[in-house]
């Protein structure tokens, strides 16, 4: 592994510790910097995994128990209006532990199948660290797709070149997105299935944000994909950590297509790690209830509500259409690494430079570096003293 290999897959908070070491806070410090919900598990799942906590002494089923692919399906069926049978609980579901795992063990499979010398996966720029790991993993070259103001924070699927195409095993997408908060359209994501049957590639739809949205509901990659009557060439990755509040637990899934997930269960038998009993039997009750997860959304639209008044006048500030941050043009101030630093030694709140979700192109473009992320997962009345704070120093 080169070091450059290193440094793309490095964890951006060290970085950030890095940067403001021996810098003193303006205030009392708000940390921003980490998209860990803070709404508080809901109580029953305590319950439901003390009352099965025996089975914490069995090997799990790396298939997952039958109760939790079914409440899974149902929960897929309910939230995107699938047809009966179009999801199957035994062909076109696994359970993971959490999505990241999956994220980059899935693509070690993807690109066996691809079986191609000079191997591509592509991704957007800026990118979750473990996209690049499932290409650096795999053995595959990644290839990393602006996603600018300019192409609506997603990437421009006209700029592709077929013959990268041709030899892509996966491409990732998130939406709503991580850092930017852009929902993809259902058309965005007809033509990227469409390019991914054309020339034989994966859609790896990272749609963990998609219970927390403002207005319309995201639609989901499988759910584009059922509607030509066949989950080939898509795979959807979810889990409870937004949706639930509950990213310890370590519960996702993956869904489509069942020839891929044939495969996938054989790989993962031996090289994966299995969600333990009790954790199962909690998903099962936290997918089949969606109040939980409304109340949840009605908290981060409360706080996106209260930073759009406070910061709205900022140059290029835009609302997030989903997830939990806010995406912060500060090229004004110098750019994101400097804004960090000035907001820091200035009003205490700790933000993210987007250049650390980002990684430069061949021209030494970085498409992050003028933006810093927000993360709001602090209860409303901090999340307002920070944007108090932030205005007071940014208008």
């Amino acid at each position: 592994m080169s070091e450059t290999s290193l440094s793309t897959i490095q964890s951006p908070f060290p970085r950030l510790r890095d940067l403001i070491e021996g810098l003193k806070a303006g205030a009392s410090p708000i940390d921003m910097t980490i998209g860990e919900p803070r709404h508080g598990v809901p109580s029953f799942a305590a319950d439901i995994i003390a009352e099965h906590w025996r089975s914490f002494s069995k090997y799990p089923p790396i298939n997952g128990i039958a109760e939790l692919r079914h409440a899974i399906a149902a929960w897929l069926a309910r939230r995107y209006t699938l047809a009966s049978g179009v999801v199957d609980p035994d062909r076109h579901i696994l359970p993971l532990c959490g999505t990241r795992e999956g994220l980059v063990s899935a693509m070690t499979l993807a690109a066996a199948k691809k079986n191609v010398r000079g191997a591509a996966v592509l991704m957007p720029n800026p990118f979750y660290q473990a996209y690049y790991a499932g290409a650096l993993t795999a053995g595959c070259e990644a290839v990393m797709l602006s996603a600018t103001a300019a192409s609506g924070f997603l990437p421009d699927l006209d700029a592709l070149d077929p013959q990268l195409l041709d030899r892509t095993a996966a491409f990732y997408i998130a939406s709503p997105a991580n850092p930017q908060g852009v929902i993809a359209p259902a058309a965005y994501f007809e033509r990227l299935i469409a390019l991914a049957r054309r020339h034989a590639f994966y859609v790896f739809s990272d749609e963990c944000y998609s219970e927390i949205y403002q207005n319309e509901p995201p639609a989901s990659a499988l759910q584009v994909a059922a509607r030509t009557g066949d989950l080939d060439r898509v795979l959807v990755f979810n889990s409870l950590s937004k949706r639930s509040n509950a990213p310890g637990l370590r519960s996702g899934f993956i869904a489509g297509d069942a020839g891929f997930l044939k495969d996938y269960l054989q790989y993962r038998n031996v090289a994966c790690p299995q969600v333990p009993i009790p954790i199962q039997h909690a998903s099962v009750a936290l997918w089949s209830d969606d109040a939980h997860a409304a109340e949840s959304r009605a908290l981060y639209q409360a706080k996106i509500a209260a930073a759009s008044e406070k910061l709205g006048a900022l140059p290029n500030y835009y609302e997030p259409a989903g997830g939990m941050f806010l995406w912060l043009d500060l090229s004004h101030l110098g750019g994101g690494v400097e804004a960090a630093k000035t907001i820091w030694k200035g009003c205490g709140v700790k933000v993210l430079p987007g250049a650390f979700l980002a990684q430069p192109d061949e021209r030494g473009f970085n498409p992050a570096d003028d933006y810093v992320r927000l993360a709001l997962v602090d209860p409303l009345d901090v999340t307002r003293d920070a944007v108090d704070r932030l205005a007071s120093m940014l208008l």
